[in-house]
């Protein structure tokens, strides 16, 4: 440069570094004009180094700032050859600590840039690296300044990033270019900028994240660029950009969001529309093939002679069946009929190119980030928007989110109780969605082992990838376009079967007519099988009934409901581990839960043998002995809904067994868990069983048979197996015995009542009989009543209920009851002077109707039955007396009258009801002493007591007085 120029770029007035910037650019003009680029070449390295560079003088740094931009404007066109010199002092300059140094760094840039247009691209990460920085300066005008510079690059972008290819190349990469037939390389390169995009996508400034977002926004409108296709780099930072404060942000985040999802749809639609039209257009050349071959003069026959005409109108029709495509691209609709039309396969290079066909997005990707978000965030934006996105992914690439269900559903049910009224209403269209896709996945592949076999001989590398209908695995595995082309087509089928049964069909459809469709078809139902991970959506689903909301564990429950019915055979394999937790849930204070919940048990019992159906009416015993709460609350619903979804006689039978066992240890097949060995609780468990049994709706048919005993041999036997059990509880063996009407019966158990302590519980069960003999269930008995000479022991047992009874309320009732019929039985009593006979006169009945002795000889022992009574009514006893006094229990163990009557009862169980009835005497005479004092306070205070339990029998003691 002149001296002059030299010192006037070095003052410290901006004017006079103005001027003489003016007349650098007259010097270069001269010299461009004189061809002389070396001098060009030395004026701008000496601006470079001597000025641009020079750190620790500002005024020179300045100087050669707007020296640099002067030579630019200068050299116009040929500025290209130097850019590599002149733009980075300048990117130099932008980090400056001096305000005024960053500003004219922007503007030298600005006019740089307006000259240079599309080779500046060339440097378009750095001098983006550079205004991202400068977005947040803390000086105003350099704020301003770097906008301006913004918008003339973002300028350039848009007209030339596609397209605009430098003019300075290297002649090798020209000559290679033109021997492989490429295109040469565009000044700009979205790959190498996505890097950077990534690294900065993460601040957390305001300003920069503004600046960000326009940026996306911006090359996401250019349509060459295809920048959705690396959504996956920079998706996690924008959706943390909901979160921010700043209005601004907010709303260009949530616009660009919407935008890239808008476009995955219609690519979606592009990718679906072209497989469906070429599925059609082989559908079609594959009939006109047939009809040539079979030489037939039905309709298929024009088809051939007049094929470009006949072949458009079919593929014409078949293309118009894929609306979403048309719908949402007219024109490309419109290509691709054309080229129909025209005879030529989609595939071939001739084809008209569809924007959006050839872009692969990586689903997998996007579904991760989503479902982790969903999973870490708790804001409500966030969550709207990750549940927005994968509802539309749900319909665009469903068998992609097969393998994030489990990790899915952890996150969507526990959505479904969310406090935003938004964010429920999304999860529950993700879930109920999700759930009909599973729903109408095909069933095991073991139905289609040819099938199978082809699967699983693939090839390595494209195993994963054939049942996808996303373009993000086709490109994971194949690399031209004509592979994904091909295995478009075949995998959009298998999201249209409504129902969970397309695999049946399969092995039907000859090889012979169409071998690929179904090969295809079949391969991909069985990879969607195997991609579901159904122990881990059952581990995520069992973790849910831990959840605090019902709504929540309602659904999970839901789904495992869901997924037995589907594949009862893969649940039953795990069942193992949700067991202990479906047996838990039952304690829920939902009841919608727990109702689900026995669905649930009661499903899998169907699908299971004997000895998990036994193993889980055990564990059920066995939650009631520890939980009496649960017994008393829920005990009465959880018997009623298995009964109503299982067999009810199955059920009874069950734990008719298993308590009967528990409450006699010297039975042939003892508990089968020690937990459950306490006749206290069995006695309350068959007084829950046995109201049940009497009042339930859902156990009518099972009253019906009780009361045909005569009819059934399965009957007697069913009736034997309760009675055994009922017998640690004397007022429902008496109950079961008048249901059966077994009124013989019922009347020797009451003789062995008057031989018993009468404690509160036990009038107050007979309380609650007398109450349920008013019901509908027993209007048979009542009207039998009517018939006092075919039913004599039914009197016998009404009026011994009434003499064991206390003047009660109850004793009201029933004496009312009789009183209303007492004038038939008066009819049938016997005149007083005629011959008593000397048999009992349960004898005397005999010859009109002996119930016990008929039903004996039918197969019902009703002596060892009886026996039975007595026997487990003994037990029961005795722990009742070591419940109460431990202390006695042990001295009376080792008396030597103890071992007496210990020695006495054995050979008397096995010999006759007397020699049992004398044991149990003396068992009785040995407890004497020690239950003395109670009848004592029985008398005088256990009916007080008892009216405060069972209401109205104090009140009825009252009023008869002492």
């Amino acid at each position: 440069m002149d001296i002059a120029v030299s010192k006037a770029l070095q003052d410290k007035l901006y004017d006079k570094r103005k001027a003489g910037a003016l007349e650098l650019e007259a010097l270069i003009r001269s010299c461009l004009a004189d061809n002389n680029h070396d001098r060009i070449a030395k004026i701008v390295h000496q601006l470079c180094h001597d000025y641009a560079y020079a750190v620790h003088q500002p005024h020179a740094r300045n100087g050669g700032l707007i020296g640099l931009a002067a030579a630019a404007i200068a050299l116009g066109s040929e500025v290209a050859r130097y850019l590599q010199e002149i733009v980075p002092p300048v990117l130099a300059c932008f980090s400056d600590q001096d305000a005024r140094v960053r500003y004219y760094a922007c503007e030298s840039m600005y006019n740089i840039a307006k000259v240079a247009k599309g080779e500046i691209l060339l440097y378009f990460n750095d001098v983006f690296d550079a205004l991202c920085k400068l977005a947040a300066d803390s000086e105003l005008s350099v704020k301003n300044g770097a906008e301006l510079l913004d918008r003339l690059v973002k300028d350039i972008v848009s007209e030339s990033a596609a397209t605009y290819a430098s003019i300075i190349v290297d002649s090798s990469s020209i000559e290679h270019g033109s021997e492989s037939g490429h295109e040469p390389e565009t000044a700009f390169s979205l790959p190498k900028f996505i890097p950077l995009l990534q690294e900065r996508i993460h601040v957390l400034n305001p300003f920069t994240r503004s600046f960000l977002t326009s940026w996306i926004t911006l090359l996401d409108s250019i349509p060459d660029l295809e920048l959705v296709a690396y959504l996956p780099s920079f998706l996690g930072g924008l959706l943390k950009y909901l979160t921010d404060t700043n209005i601004d942000v907010h709303t260009t985040t949530k616009q660009a969001l919407d935008k890239f999802l808008s476009e995955i749809r219609k690519i979606s639609a592009v990718k679906k529309g072209i497989a469906e039209s070429k599925k059609g257009k082989d559908a079609g050349r594959r009939r006109s093939g047939s009809s040539t071959a079979i030489d037939s003069p039905d309709v298929d026959v024009p088809k051939v002679e007049l094929k470009s005409a006949d072949d458009a109108e079919v593929d014409n029709a078949e293309a118009d069946d894929a609306p979403a495509y048309d719908a949402t691209h007219p024109d490309s609709a419109s290509s691709v009929s054309a080229a129909l039309e025209n005879g030529s396969d989609l595939d071939d290079p001739e084809d008209e190119w569809i924007p959006g066909q050839d872009v692969q997005i990586e689903f997998q990707k996007i579904l991760d980030i989503l479902v982790t978000f969903l999973s870490e965030s708790r804001n409500e934006e966030i969550q709207l928007t990750t549940l927005k996105w994968i509802e539309a992914f749900l319909d665009i690439c469903p068998e992609d989110i097969l393998l994030f269900t489990p990790r899915l559903l952890a996150q969507v049910l526990p959505a479904l109780s969310s406090d935003g009224e938004l964010v429920k209403q999304a999860a529950g269209r993700v879930n109920q969605a999700l759930m009909n896709y599973v729903v109408s996945l095909p069933e095991e592949p073991s139905k289609q082992p040819e099938i199978t076999e082809q699967t699983a001989s693939a090839p390595s590398g494209s195993a994963p990838v054939a049942p996808s209908n996303g373009p993000g695995r086709l490109r994971e595995a194949t690399t031209n376009l004509d592979g994904r082309r091909e295995s478009t087509p075949a995998l959009r089928p298998t999201r249209k079967p409504p129902s969970p049964e397309p695999a049946e069909p399969l092995p039907r459809t000859p090889d012979s007519r169409t071998p690929e469709p179904p090969a295809e078809t079949a391969s991909i139902a069985s990879k969607a099988y195997i991609d579901f991970d159904y122990e881990a959506a059952v581990n995520a689903l069992t973790l849910q009934f831990l959840h605090e909301h019902e709504a929540t564990r309602v659904a999970a429950l839901a789904w495992l409901i869901m997924l037995h019915r589907k594949s009862p055979r893969r649940i039953l394999a795990i069942h193992d581990g949700t067991f202990p937790a479906l047996l838990k849930t039952l304690s829920d204070p939902a009841e919608a839960v727990v109702t689900r919940d026995l669905l649930l048990l009661s499903q899998i019992s169907k699908n299971s043998d004997d000895s998990y159906f036994t193993s889980f009416m055990v564990n059920l015993l066995k939650l009631f002995c520890t939980d009496r709460r649960l017994l008393e609350t829920r005990g009465n619903l959880i018997v009623r809904q298995l009964c109503t979804s299982l067999s009810a006689e199955r059920i009874y039978r069950t734990m008719a067994d298993i308590l009967s066992s528990s409450s006699d240890p010297s039975t042939a097949n003892p508990s089968p868990d020690p937990e459950i060995d306490d006749i206290e609780f069995a006695s309350i468990m068959v007084q829950n069983l046995n109201n049940n049994l009497i009042t339930a709706p859902e156990l009518s048919e099972l009253r019906k048979r009780l009361r045909n005993l005569d009819s059934s041999k399965d009957a007697q036997t069913f009736f034997t197996t309760l009675f055994r059990a009922w017998c640690v509880n004397a007022v429902a063996t008496f109950s079961l015995c008048l249901l059966a009407q077994a009124y013989e019966q019922a009347y020797e158990l009451l003789k062995l009542f008057a031989e018993m302590e009468m404690t509160v519980t036990t009038l107050i069960q007979i309380d609650k009989l007398v109450q349920l003999l008013e019901s509908p269930v027993f209007t048979y008995l009542r009207m039998q009543l009517l018939e006092p000479e075919r039913y004599p022991h039914l009197y016998k047992c009404l009026y011994g209920l009434l003499m064991l009874l206390p003047q009660s309320s109850a004793f009201a009732a029933l004496k009312n009851r009789l009183n209303s019929v007492s004038a038939i039985g008066y009819l049938h009593i016997p005149n007083r002077g005629a011959a008593v006979p000397t048999t009992p006169s349960s004898v005397s009945t005999f010859e009109r109707q002996n119930r016990l002795k008929a039903r004996e000889d039918g197969g019902i022992r009703w002596t060892e039955l009886l026996e039975k009574f007595r026997t487990t009514q003994e037990r029961l006893r005795k722990a009742q007396q070591r419940a109460l006094n431990p202390h006695a229990e042990l001295e009376e163990a080792g008396s030597p009258e103890s071992v007496k009557v210990a020695v006495e009862r054995r050979p008397a169980s096995a010999a006759s009801g007397r020699g049992v009835g004398q044991a149990q005497q003396g068992a009785k005479d040995q407890g004497m002493i020690n239950g003395q004092a109670g009848l004592r306070n029985a008398r005088t205070g256990g009916l007080a007591q008892f009216g405060r339990f069972a209401g109205g029998v104090g009140k009825g003691k009252a009023k008869g007085g002492k």
